[in-house]
């Protein structure tokens, strides 16, 4: 059993030394325990304090290529370097890696493909009310999307087993974390959640300027992502309120024209806007059935990327026989 430890990193050089002190040596189950630095775009001394504690695996940026980039790279480099478990955690030192352990545990026992650090944020204390707000609200639109019961959906410490991430397609220049969710949630992978206590606060997020960006970055990802799943009733949920749309004006010009027959072509207004509603409406189906199509497609063009990964990284299905 290999497990790889990945840092995403952009200019950590104060903080990273915490990150890897922490990080243990040994976990019970494991043989291997290698970590992976992965730069994005560093200017300050990252790289030679990774060097300086050791560190050996290295993926370079050479410039700044976000979250997602850098988790994907990441994923790429450790499973092609033999990786059966990849955990993801931040350079900030916002995690406690010594709680790594606990976090695989439900990987090496079988009982989940991916595990995820419940920060318990209603607990952070430099949280506002308003971000605490957000972090529950966001978490329940990701567990419905993906019929999941996860308490953190955003949290990025995170393991995932080799099998995962081969299902697993990050395609989002944002952040993986709900995209990933949604995605394994509907490829029927199993979810462990593993509550812990997060670090004391080190610096401010470099993933987001400011919160309604980062509400809207994070809406956006949850729409493609449940789009690309589930697209028929997505189109259809939007073709249905606008059909009861086209309803209220279409009733009210039959009572109009019931009742003040002489002026009925004073409300031709409510004619049109109702046409319009059902236009609209006729649309959005059509769209569902295009999108639904197009999704049979995508999940063939995925089973066929999953086997040539399988190839890429040396996946013998036959001693599974």
């Amino acid at each position: 059993m290999k497990v790889f430890i990945q840092v995403p990193c952009l200019n950590e050089e104060e903080t990273l030394s915490l990150v890897l002190q922490s990080i243990p040596r040994t976990i019970d189950g494991v043989d291997e325990l290698e970590i992976l630095i992965i730069d994005d775009g560093s200017t300050d001394r990252t790289l030679e304090v990774a060097r300086a504690h050791g560190v050996t695996h290295f993926v370079h940026h050479t410039r700044n290529m976000g979250l997602a980039r850098s988790f994907r790279d990441g994923v790429h480099y450790a499973l092609a370097h033999g990786a059966d478990i990849v955990v993801n955690t931040d350079g900030d030192n916002q995690y406690p890696q010594e709680r790594i352990p606990d976090l695989v545990a439900p990987l090496i026992a079988g009982e989940a493909d991916i595990a995820i650090g419940d920060r318990q944020t209603h607990k952070i204390a430099h949280f506002s009310p308003l971000k605490k707000l957000l972090q529950k609200v966001g978490s329940q639109v990701v567990n419905l999307a993906a019929s999941t019961n996860l308490p953190d959906a955003a949290s990025g410490f995170r393991a995932y087993s080799k099998g995962s991430l081969i299902m697993l397609n990050v395609v989002t220049q944002f952040s993986y974390c709900m995209e990933t969710i949604i995605q394994a949630g509907n490829k029927r992978l199993k979810i462990a959640s593993v509550p812990i206590d997060t670090n004391p606060k080190t610096r401010e997020s470099r993933l987001f300027k400011s919160t309604p960006q980062h509400v809207i970055k994070s809406a956006q990802a949850i729409i493609r992502s449940y789009i690309m799943f589930k697209p028929f009733g997505f189109f259809l949920t939007i073709g249905t309120l606008m059909l009861v749309g086209a309803l209220i004006p279409f009733v009210r010009y039959l009572i109009l024209i019931w009742f003040f027959s002489e002026n009925a072509g004073q409300h031709l207004q409510s004619l049109i806007l109702g046409v319009a509603f059902f236009v609209g409406a006729l649309l959005s189906i059509a769209l569902g059935v295009l999108a639904d199509l197009q999704r049979t497609n995508r999940i063939l063009i995925e089973e066929n990327l999953e086997r040539v990964k399988e190839m890429q990284y040396g996946i013998d299905h036959s001693r599974d026989v």
